[in-house]
């Protein structure tokens, strides 16, 4: 393994801001990260897991234990366990605004859903989100392995897919019964786990609330709530349609993916590699999986999107570079893709100077005039050359 790819960024802000975030799914590595951090720095730092009791009992009087930490990096892990350290810690901030990476808080729920961090620490903070493993770190002939397991590390690591079968299916529990309760949400997990299972099914689909409120017997604004839920958690993703002034019929529906293909694969019972090609589910699954790697790679400043018309033009995954003309992805589990119709209808609406096709070979090479195919194991160097 390589070093995560987030190190170098996280220190790069603990010198600029006051206080950084670094948020991400549950077992996705942050505490790990946070700790290379620390024992990389010079000097004493302070490390606080609120999920442990004595931790968190430190922080009764959080005013008077935080105050005589002023030049030491404190580290405060699960943070969302207690909310109402914010408005503290602004506070803290401001006493000496001069002074730069005095806070590393670790959240495994978004900025939105802790409403008071956005809120208390505006201006204060600078948040990364941190991913299970991508393709830049693991080995390079791991794809394959990466994509049925996932990239969560214990996952990823495991010393045998049943292994790795029965860390995903703790998680799944885990998640469900722990961490959604300890978040003050309070949803049957059996009934949440039977949603997650539901769009699971419908990986790499248009949204369709009440399909599923009808087949779960609940009211479409409840299975809207349980959908924001898992994606401010960083379970699911919602892939927004590209409203583009071309005059046609565009969908409005997002796309929805479960972003972590092993867990997709534990929920629709998918348990061997060997089994995985022979699923109906399999492009979908890679389909999914491809926009995650991308997405996960490109500048969190970048909008993205899917593009699919009424008539059937269509592409998977569409970026916009500032101040430059889209870029179409189209994404293929064949050694032979081709470009549709609807693809290349398309790239003409959204007028594209760039196209790509994502396909699991070896070789690179054109498919058309700008478009061309590139193994998925060359996503880092395509994002790279994109951002440059």
């Amino acid at each position: 393994m390589i070093e995560r790819l987030l190190h170098r960024t996280i220190e790069k802000f603990l010198l600029k801001f006051p206080v950084v975030g670094l948020i991400g799914s549950r077992q996705s590595g942050k505490t790990t990260l946070a700790k290379a951090i620390a024992d990389a720095r010079q000097g004493p730092v302070v490390y606080l897991d609120l999920e442990r009791a004595s931790d968190f009992s430190k922080l009764n009087e959080a005013e008077l234990y935080l105050e005589q930490f002023e030049d030491r990096l404190v580290i405060l892990d699960e943070v969302q366990r207690k909310p109402d350290l914010f408005p503290l810690l602004r506070a803290l901030v401001d006493a000496n605004r001069s002074k730069k990476g005095r806070f590393l808080i670790l959240g495994s729920a978004s900025p939105d859903l802790i409403r008071q961090a956005s809120e208390s620490l505006a201006g204060r903070i600078a948040y990364h989100e941190l991913t299970p493993f991508l393709l830049p770190e693991t080995e390079s002939d791991s794809l394959r392995k990466l994509w049925f397991r996932g990239g969560y590390p214990l996952s990823y690591l495991a010393s045998s897919s049943d292994e790795s079968n029965t860390w995903r299916e703790a998680f799944i529990r885990t998640y469900l019964e722990q961490d959604i309760p300890g978040l003050g949400f309070r949803i049957p997990a059996m009934q949440l786990r039977r949603f997650w299972e539901m769009v699971s099914h419908c990986h790499g689909q248009l949204w369709n609330a009440n399909k599923l409120a009808g087949s779960m017997g609940v009211s479409a604004p409840a299975v809207r709530r349980y959908l924001d839920l898992l994606n401010d958690t960083f379970v699911l993703r919602q892939l927004t349609p590209y409203h583009a002034n071309t005059k046609k019929r565009l969908v409005k529906s997002p796309k929805v993916y479960v972003r972590d293909s092993g867990l997709l694969h534990s929920l629709l019972r998918i348990e061997h590699e060997e089994t995985l090609i022979g699923s109906p589910h399999a492009g979908a699954s890679w389909e999914g999986w491809v926009v995650e790697q991308v997405l996960s790679l490109l500048p969190s400043s970048w909008p993205t999107y899917f593009y699919r018309t009424s008539a059937g033009a269509e592409i998977d995954l569409v970026l916009i570079p500032p101040g430059q003309a889209p870029v179409a992805i189209e994404i293929k589990l064949s050694l032979a893709p081709k470009l549709t119709r609807g693809f290349n209808t398309a790239f003409s609406d959204l007028g594209c100077e760039q196209g790509f096709v994502i396909y699991p070979g070896q070789e690179q090479y054109p498919v058309g005039k700008n478009r061309r195919a590139i193994p998925a194991q060359a996503i880092p160097e395509l994002v790279q050359s994109i951002t440059a």
